[in-house]
């Protein structure tokens, strides 16, 4: 009796089993023949397979932190990070101890990134805390001070430098600018006003030297393409009203270091990339062997938010490596 009703059972079973592997069989032909039935595992691919996924998932990930960066978190970083300089500039001219030269007041020397100064022109819409020096990763917070060159204000030609592409890109619209447009710059000696004289590009005349006392600005950004430069672009101006003396500079132009100059890349930080670019690997590799392991959602679920952190952090990285004007 038993015998008999488990075969029954069977015969009744069997049909059913059989029309629902034909709708599996249906559905992955209406989807390409993509479609596996439930309960048949992903057959693994080999080791050099599955290591050009890995790599391809690296490079993906990398490309879009680096647009992700270029177009949305460089810009938010600058915009907080200006925020808190303008607060720090703010407390030190309310207190007199805002620096007016190579030292601080309490006789040390100015360290890179602090702030120095505040630079605003009306026609373009810039206002931005100016920073001591000009390396990329001080000018990630804003326009840079060269540190060979007077404070604005100061007799001399004060000379600072901004990026035009990212971190805010202070100076992308330095190409606006036309002769008598004001520029103001506030520092720790006053606030100074000057008028734009010239733009300059590479190869157009040098401006007459300036004049005993006299103050000027030079603001110096990248030509062409903000992503491609092809040259520098160069806005001229002089003070309106009489020009202060200040504390002679520590470094001279001949000692200053390349990568603060126009255009200049600082690699100080390049170990902290091949790190950033070690983690993204590792993460790209544990996606891969988690996609055949777990499956696919479960791998989006655990490594999407570890591979985009590392990616953002890789690019990062990579942009402190460009030249400082872009």
């Amino acid at each position: 009796m038993t015998s008999t009703a488990g075969v029954a059972r069977q015969r009744v079973s069997n049909p059913l089993e059989r029309v629902k592997r034909n709708l599996q069989l249906r559905r992955g032909r209406r989807s390409g023949g993509n479609a596996r039935p439930a309960g048949v595992p992903v057959p693994p691919l080999s080791p050099r397979l599955q290591l050009v996924r890995a790599m391809l998932i690296t490079l993906l990930a990398l490309s879009g932190g680096l647009l992700l960066h270029a177009v949305f978190v460089s810009g938010l970083q600058a915009s907080a990070t200006q925020q808190r300089l303008y607060d720090d500039l703010r407390e030190q001219l309310a207190a007199g101890t805002a620096p007016i030269g190579p030292t601080d007041s309490a006789g040390d020397e100015v360290s890179i990134g602090t702030p120095v100064a505040y630079l605003e022109i009306p026609k373009i819409g810039v206002e931005h805390v100016v920073v001591e020096g000009t390396t990329g990763a001080a000018m990630l917070d804003g326009p840079g001070h060269r540190r060979d060159t007077p404070l604005p204000g100061q007799i001399g030609t004060s000379v600072i430098l901004g990026r035009r592409g990212l971190y805010g890109a202070p100076f992308d619209g330095l190409r606006e600018l036309r002769e008598g447009d004001l520029i103001t710059v506030t520092t720790g000696q006053g606030k100074f006003e000057y008028r734009v004289t010239g733009l300059r590009v590479d190869g157009a005349p040098l401006p007459p030297p300036p004049a005993a006392g006299e103050g000027r600005l030079l603001l110096i950004t990248a030509a062409g393409n903000r992503f491609l430069p092809d040259g520098l672009l160069r806005v001229d101006a002089t003070l309106d009203g009489t020009a202060v003396g200040g504390p002679a500079r520590l470094i001279s132009t001949a000692a200053l270091p390349d990568r603060e100059r126009a255009m200049g890349t600082d690699t100080s930080t390049l170990w902290a990339l091949v790190l950033w670019l070690q983690a993204l690997i590792a993460v790209a590799v544990g996606f891969v062997w988690a996609w055949y392991r777990w499956g696919r959602p479960q791998a989006w679920l655990v490594f999407l938010p570890p591979l985009c952190f590392v990616a953002l952090g890789a690019a990062g990285e990579i942009a402190r490596l460009v030249p400082n004007l872009m």
